[in-house]
């Protein structure tokens, strides 16, 4: 029979890839709850009419990207291209705005988009997402920022630049709006691509957002949004930059930055690198106050980011091979038990290693220890049984001892350290 092949854009991650995006997540984890923020964990299909309600019918992603489908009662459901959306449903539903303070989340998981697979951007891929719910202030918005920094730096990415916006909000965007229509009013078919001669009717800021060299010469005298702010909005993205400032936080002002999502407001930012090619961001995001409001919760602000892991994983390099503390050569069979009961009990000290499921020779054993890359080889054979003992070989030295099995924890300890984690 012909084998099954995975779907084009889809990809198989096995170690070590795996464990790239594995130390992408407990890093995440970790560094957002030192802000306060909790996991959440949300379905990947939603009703279309969420993100055509929030994401914005007009779209790219809602018109040629998704992944939607009728199920078996006739209902349109859809892979969900984004998390927002599904978090603040989720939100709203579970009533979550009923406490008081600001409500941190964040998740992680695959989406899905039908675009064209290339270097670092997937038809499924991965983010980590980050939403705070609750305060329209810009301190929240500069420590966001800051927080994404502290993650960014902690997977050891700095080679990167901030890139900073204000997107105004629902009273001074559609003056900026009707100004940009009239600045491209005037380009045909023979100067924009057929992707921005669309947008420019319905969506006029992604012309801006637009790769295609010759789109992007035409609009370099494009009127800027930060030009068009009304004073509450240039008050709210001057007191961000002066937190970000006061922090030491670099970031380069970035007028043509737009996000091809409807519901952004004010603060709008992106990460970028050089260093993988031509798709340089690797997170983004921004403000979204009448997010929640457009899905029938109460008027709350928020504001948030996503990071594409697929992009980070790019970057992330040094991390450690994950190779065992020990590993077991077992010389009888009446040594598979013991062998077995010793193994568990210095995984369950939090130290790593394996055993066979036969017996075979020392010298086998031994290598393969070798192979796998192990520090430790336990040798248990019906010598030691009598005795009470276990041969252990360094492989890093080549040092061979018998320790007593009730001494063999101490013995670790003392030669290779205790374990990541664990207490004293």
């Amino acid at each position: 029979m012909d084998k099954i092949q995975k779907i084009k854009g889809f990809a198989d991650l096995f170690a070590p890839e795996s464990d790239v995006f594995s130390h992408i997540e407990r890093t995440a984890a970790r560094v957002f709850a030192l802000y306060g923020y909790r996991e959440a964990r949300i379905p990947l299909l939603e009703r279309t009419e969420l993100f055509a309600r929030s994401i914005g019918a007009q779209t790219d992603v809602v018109q040629k990207e998704m992944y939607t489908f009728p199920d078996r009662k006739g209902r349109s459901l859809t892979l969900r291209p984004e998390a927002t959306a599904g978090l603040l449903r989720a939100y709203v539903e579970q009533k979550c705005f009923a406490s008081e303070g600001v409500a941190k989340l964040f998740a992680h998981g695959p989406m899905f988009r039908y675009e064209r697979p290339q270097k670092g951007r997937m038809r499924q891929f991965h983010q980590v997402d980050v939403e705070a719910l609750g305060s329209p202030e810009p301190a929240l918005d500069a420590e966001m920022l800051i927080m994404l920094d502290h993650f960014l730096t902690d997977l050891g990415i700095t080679n990167t630049v901030t890139q900073l916006n204000s997107l105004g909000c629902r009273q001074c965007r559609p003056i900026y709006l009707d100004a940009l229509r009239d600045f491209l009013r005037g380009m045909h078919k023979e100067k924009l691509c057929e992707d921005c001669l669309r947008r420019k009717l319905i969506n006029p800021l992604r012309v801006l957002d637009c790769k295609v060299t010759g789109c992007r010469e035409l609009t370099l005298d494009a009127p800027k949004i930060t030009d068009y702010l009304c004073p509450d909005c240039l008050d709210h993205f001057d007191a961000v930059k002066g937190l970000l400032d006061a922090a030491g936080m670099a970031y380069e002002l970035a007028p043509r930055l737009v996000r091809g999502l409807d519901y952004y407001v004010r603060t709008t930012f992106e990460i970028v690198s050089d260093d993988i090619g031509a798709q340089s961001s690797i997170a983004g995001g921004g403000r979204y106050d009448g997010l929640v409001a457009d899905l029938g919760g109460p008027d709350t602000p928020g504001i948030g980011f996503a990071c594409g892991m697929e992009r980070l994983a790019l970057l992330v390099s040094g991390l450690p091979d994950a190779k065992p503390d020990f590993d077991v050569a077992i010389l009888d069979p009446a040594a598979l038990e013991p062998a077995l009961l010793m193994a568990q009990s210095l995984r369950r000290l939090g130290y790593r290693g394996e055993t066979p499921y036969r017996p075979g020779s020392a010298k086998s054993g031994l290598r393969r220890a070798g192979r796998l890359g192990a520090r430790l080889c336990l040798i248990l054979g019906e010598t030691e049984l009598v005795q009470g003992v276990v041969q252990v070989k360094d492989l890093a030295d080549g040092a061979q001892s018998a320790v007593p099995m009730d001494a063999l924890a101490d013995f670790f300890a003392a030669r290779i350290g205790r374990p990541q984690g664990l207490p004293g």
